[in-house]
C-alpha cells in the first residue's frame, strides 16, 4: 500500500455501515483520519461497530442527524454505494461544497498495483472472474486479485497488493459516480442497457456514471468495448485510451473476435467457441472481453484456453446447481433487470420452467414476451411483481401460470410442472429487495430449496 497523507488529520463523514463503509472506516483511521461512520440502521450487536470504536471511529447509528454538521467541519463524506444522491445527509454535504466520495476512490489513492476495471449492465461479475483467473494462471510473480463490486471490499485488498499484483475492479454505476482519480490501465465496458434508472433518474445519467470508469484515462491505457453496440462505438469516442474492441459479431478484427466458429485476438486464434463451458452468448460476449483484457495485461493463450474450458459459472450468475430425474437447474438470481433474464432465456434451447418475480420498480414486462412464447413451457411467479408479470405470461399464451407467495414454493411448483429434459430456471427479471437483502441471499434460498427436492 502507498503511503498517503491526503486524510491525515482530517474529518471525514463515512455514510453506510455495510461491508465497503466498514472497511473504508477502517483504511481512513489507518491514514490518520478523524472518522465519524453513520448509519440508519440501529446495529444491535453488531462486533464491527465495537472495532471502529476501539481504532477511534466515532459510530453513530440509528438515524441520520443533519446535526452531526453543525458539530463537525467534514472535509470529505464516502457514502455507501447504495445511498441515493437525494438522501438528505447527501444532500447537506453538497450544498457544504464537501466531496461525496465512493470507497473505489480512496482504494485507488493508496493502491501500488497497476487495475483492470469492468462495469456494465451485465456480465460484469463473470468477466471480472474470467479475467482475474486468466491472469493467475500460471502466473510467476504477485497475484491478480478480483475487488469492488464482486464482493471483495477494496479498501482491505488493496492493502495486501503490491505493484506486483493486479486489482482486477468490478465497478458498479453506483461507485464510479463517487470517484474522480481512479485511472485504469484496462477499463472494459461489457454492455449497458436499462437499469437503475430509479438511482441516477434517466438513462443519460446511469450512461454517464459508467462512463466516469474512462474519464482519467490516457493514451497509454486501454479501453476494451462491446463493438456490438452502437452505441457504445459512439460512447468509445470519450475516452483517450486505446480502443479495443470485441465482438460475437465479427464486427472489428481489431481486438477479441469470433470468426469461423473460433475465438480470436487479433491475429492469433486462441480456441473453439464450442469449448466455452458455460452457455449462452453473453458468455461468449464475456469471454472475450476477459480476453482483451488478459492479452493487454500480458498474459498467454494458453492460460487463456486453461480457463474458458474449465470454468463453470459465477455463482447466482446462469450457475448450474444440479441435474435430477431429468432436469438441470439453474441459478441466474443475478438477473435482477428484464434484459439479463433475456439473456438467460436465449442460452437454452431445451424448454425452460421459468421462476420470476421480485421487487416493483413500475416497469412493465412486454419486452419479455417474444422470449417467453418461443423458450418456457411453464411459469412461477412470486414477490410484489407476480400479477403484472402473469399479466405479460398470459399474452405469452404459457400452458402453466402459477403465482405463490415465497421463492420457496416457487421451486416445488416449478418442479412439479417440469418434465425429464427440461430447464428449471430462476432468472427473476427484478431486484430481490421485495423479500431479501440481496440477490445473493435469493440465490441461496433458491439453492437450498432445490437441495430439498434432489437430495
Amino acid at each position: 500500500m502507498k503511503a498517503n497523507t491526503k486524510y491525515q488529520n482530517q474529518t471525514v463523514l463515512v455514510l453506510g455501515l455495510g461491508k465497503s463503509g466498514f472497511n473504508a472506516a477502517r483504511l481512513l483511521l489507518k491514514l490518520g483520519a478523524k472518522v465519524t461512520v453513520n448509519d440508519d440502521q440501529e446495529q444491535g450487536d453488531n462486533p464491527q461497530v465495537g472495532q471502529l470504536r476501539e481504532l477511534g471511529a466515532t459510530v453513530i447509528t440509528g438515524s441520520h442527524p443533519l446535526s452531526l454538521f453543525d458539530q463537525d467541519e467534514f472535509a470529505y463524506l464516502f457514502k455507501n454505494p447504495g445511498i441515493r444522491y437525494d438522501n438528505p445527509m447527501v444532500e447537506a454535504a453538497i450544498a457544504r461544497d464537501i466531496p461525496v466520495l465512493t470507497e473505489p476512490e480512496l482504494a485507488y489513492e493508496v493502491s501500488e498495483s497497476p487495475w483492470v476495471s469492468v462495469t456494465g449492465s451485465n456480465g460484469k461479475t463473470t468477466t471480472t472472474t474470467l479475467i482475474t483467473l486468466m491472469l493467475n494462471e500460471n502466473r510467476q510473480q504477485g497475484q491478480a486479485y478480483a475487488a469492488g463490486n464482486i464482493g471483495n471490499p477494496l479498501s482491505a485488498v488493496v492493502q495486501k497488493a503490491t505493484s506486483h499484483d493486479v486489482m482486477v475492479t468490478e465497478l458498479s454505476s453506483f461507485q464510479l459516480l463517487g470517484i474522480t482519480t481512479v485511472k485504469p490501465k484496462v477499463a472494459v465496458l461489457t454492455n449497458i442497457y436499462e437499469a437503475h434508472l430509479d438511482y441516477h433518474g434517466s438513462r443519460a445519467n446511469y450512461v454517464a456514471a459508467k462512463m466516469r470508469l474512462v474519464q482519467k484515462q490516457t493514451a497509454d491505457d486501454f479501453f476494451v468495448v462491446n463493438w456490438d453496440l452502437p452505441e457504445l462505438r459512439e460512447l468509445s469516442h470519450q475516452t483517450k485510451a486505446k480502443v479495443v474492441p470485441f465482438s460475437r459479431l465479427g464486427n472489428s478484427e481489431a481486438g477479441a473476435y469470433v470468426k469461423d466458429g473460433q475465438l480470436w485476438f487479433q491475429q492469433d486464434m486462441i480456441m473453439p467457441v464450442a469449448d466455452i463451458k458455460v452457455p449462452g452468448n453473453h458468455n461468449i460476449e464475456n469471454a472475450l472481453a476477459a480476453i482483451a483484457a488478459a492479452k493487454l495485461m500480458g498474459q498467454s493463450n494458453a492460460a487463456i484456453v486453461s480457463v474458458l474450458t474449465t470454468f463453470t459459472g459465477v455463482k447466482h450468475r446462469m450457475q448450474f446447481v444440479t441435474s435430477y430425474q431429468g432436469r438441470r437447474f439453474y441459478n441466474d438470481s443475478k438477473a435482477t433487470n428484464m434484459e439479463a433474464t433475456e439473456v438467460a432465456l436465449k442460452s437454452f434451447k431445451q424448454p425452460i420452467v421459468l421462476l420470476a418475480g421480485g421487487l416493483d420498480r413500475g416497469f412493465t414486462f412486454e419486452p419479455l414476451l417474444p422470449l417467453l412464447k418461443e423458450h418456457v413451457k411453464a411459469i412461477i411467479l412470486y414477490g410484489e411483481t407476480k400479477q403484472l408479470l402473469a399479466q405479460t405470461a398470459r399474452e405469452a399464451r404459457i400452458p402453466v401460470i402459477k403465482i405463490v407467495d415465497q421463492l420457496t414454493d416457487a421451486v416445488p411448483a416449478a418442479y412439479a410442472a417440469s418434465a425429464s429434459g427440461d430447464v428449471i430456471l430462476l432468472s427473476p427479471a427484478c431486484a430481490s429487495w421485495d423479500q431479501f437483502k440481496t440477490f445473493e441471499e435469493r440465490g441461496d434460498v433458491f439453492i437450498k430449496a432445490v437441495q430439498q427436492i434432489t437430495e
